[in-house]
Order: C-alpha cells, then sequence, then structure tokens
C-alpha cells in the first residue's frame, strides 16, 4: 500500500475520524501489540477493537509485524507506521477537515499522555515544567516565537541522541526517565469573551431652582 505522505489524504483523516482508532493508534506508536492487548488496556470489547485495528491497516496507518501461535488460534502483532511529516506549507495548504482531525487526534493524545503523568508523579520533580501563557504579538514576534520553537525541537532531537549514545554505554544508569514534552503555539481565543464596551460616563444633573 502506498505511503501515507500528506495531511489531506483521504486514509488520514478517515482513521483519525474515530476516537478509539486515535487510542489504538497512540497505543502503536509506542509498542507492538495486538488486538487482545489493546482491547484490554482500554478495556474495551475484543470485536471492536479488531474491527478498528483491520482499518487502520487497510488504510495503511499500521502493519502487521509478527504472529504468534495461541491456544490453537494465531494472534497477530501490530505497529504503527511513521505519521505524514508536515511542513509548514503543507499545514497552510491543508484543507480545514484535514486540520481539524489531525487537531484532535493530537489533543486527545496530549490529554491522556499528561493526565497518566500526572498521577505517576511525573510532575513531582523539582524541575518539571508546565506553564500557560497568553501574550499579543505583532507579525514579527509571532515568527521569532514561531522560529524558537522549532529551534527547540532542533534542540530535543540533538539531546536526545546525544543521551542515546550515553544510554547505550550504560543502559541502566540512574535518571534515566521517558521524558514528554508538549509545544503548542497558536492564535488564543479569550476564554472570557471579547472585552465589554466602555460605557460613556453620564454628566451629573443639576438640580433645578426653583425661582
Amino acid at each position: 500500500m502506498k505511503k501515507i505522505t500528506q495531511l489531506d489524504d483521504p486514509r488520514y483523516i478517515k482513521a483519525l475520524s474515530h476516537p478509539l482508532r486515535v487510542r489504538i493508534l497512540a497505543i502503536l506508536e509506542e509498542r507492538t501489540a495486538s488486538p487482545v492487548q489493546i482491547a484490554d488496556q482500554l478495556d474495551a470489547s475484543l470485536g471492536v477493537v479488531s474491527y478498528h485495528v483491520r482499518t487502520l491497516e487497510r488504510l495503511g496507518l499500521i502493519k502487521l509485524v509478527r504472529t504468534n501461535p495461541v491456544r490453537g488460534a494465531v494472534e497477530h502483532h501490530y505497529r504503527a507506521r511513521p505519521r505524514p511529516t508536515i511542513s509548514d506549507h503543507g499545514w497552510d495548504a491543508a484543507p480545514p477537515v484535514a486540520k481539524q482531525a489531525l487537531l484532535s487526534s493530537f489533543l486527545q493524545q496530549v490529554g491522556a499522555y499528561t493526565n497518566a503523568a500526572a498521577a505517576a508523579g511525573g510532575f513531582d520533580r523539582a524541575d518539571a515544567h508546565f506553564t500557560r501563557t497568553v501574550a499579543k504579538l505583532d507579525a514579527k514576534a509571532w515568527k521569532q516565537l514561531a522560529k524558537a520553537c522549532e529551534q527547540l525541537l532542533q534542540t530535543i532531537d540533538t539531546l536526545e541522541a546525544e543521551s542515546a549514545k550515553r544510554i547505550a554505554k550504560d543502559p541502566h544508569a540512574e535518571g534515566i526517565v521517558d521524558t514528554g514534552l508538549v509545544i503548542m503555539l497558536f492564535e488564543a481565543a479569550r476564554l472570557a469573551g471579547p472585552e465589554p464596551k466602555k460605557r460613556r460616563a453620564r454628566r451629573p444633573r443639576t438640580a433645578r431652582v426653583a425661582e
């Protein structure tokens, strides 16, 4: 099957149109798993999970990596294929339905990851970080901030590569952790709604004095 490389590929949009498929895809992006294992993790019906796994395979988002005989049956294990790489131009050119499908999928995964991490004490470290910032920026400042986000992503890739070399030499060294980082830059919507219009101050009435 042809690899999905474009965000607006109809197969990609369809794959992300169902919340359970989004959750299944998130699991298979982390590890290899069978429908039985996925159903157990998601507390979902095996029949329903198997249907969505077959759909994801047919759409080209996951691939079969191995089979195991289990009590007279065959257990299929799957792994996610790489998601399409999205450039600034590709994102700008993508239709709204494709953007919304990807955003919904991404936000679901972010919520699941951060909630699970918080429950497991992932934010307990003194140097853990979470911030929500709202700023009023002009066009120049926006471009500079977008560039800073790109540079941070490049820094992460460099740090991970350097870390992988050290871990390869000492896989059991202290301080090795699975690390999560979410970067989002977007035009903010005011949660409180638009600012109320300022009312013109009324001039005090002057009492008339009867002559």
